[in-house]
């Protein structure tokens, strides 16, 4: 068998060319088509994409009450811990953040309480 360390030092010397080159050879040889030879050769050059960086704190927005206003006004209650005036006076207000920079689960257990109750919501 291969030494399999010297093989990855041999590839990591490629150039994009190359290994752009070498993929066409092993698509020919093996009968495959590489899904993404591009970033292969990306990758052997060195130049890997940094990852986004996923969003962590969410706004949980009240875009329409809905048909139910009483089953949101208690859906903003049950969420916020408001009282039945507040949280009536929020429900009849467009546009308003139900939760500011909540955390990723907190945000989408909101917006599924108040779509359920009947509400249209939006992340942000």
């Amino acid at each position: 068998m291969a030494d399999i360390e010297k093989i990855a030092d041999q590839l990591s010397e490629l150039t994009v060319l190359e290994a752009a080159e070498l993929t066409k050879l092993l698509e020919e040889k093996w009968g495959v088509s590489a899904a993404a030879p591009v970033a292969v050769g990306a990758m052997l050059a060195g130049g890997a994409a940094e990852p986004v960086e996923e969003k962590t704190e969410f706004d949980v927005i009240l875009k329409e009450i809905g048909p139910k206003k009483i089953d949101v006004i208690k859906a903003i209650r049950q969420i916020t811990s408001l009282g039945l005036k507040d949280a009536k006076e929020m429900s009849e207000t467009a546009g308003v953040k139900v939760l500011e920079q909540a955390g990723k689960e907190a945000a989408q257990d909101a917006k599924s309480k108040l779509e359920t109750a009947g509400a249209v919501v939006e992340l942000a």
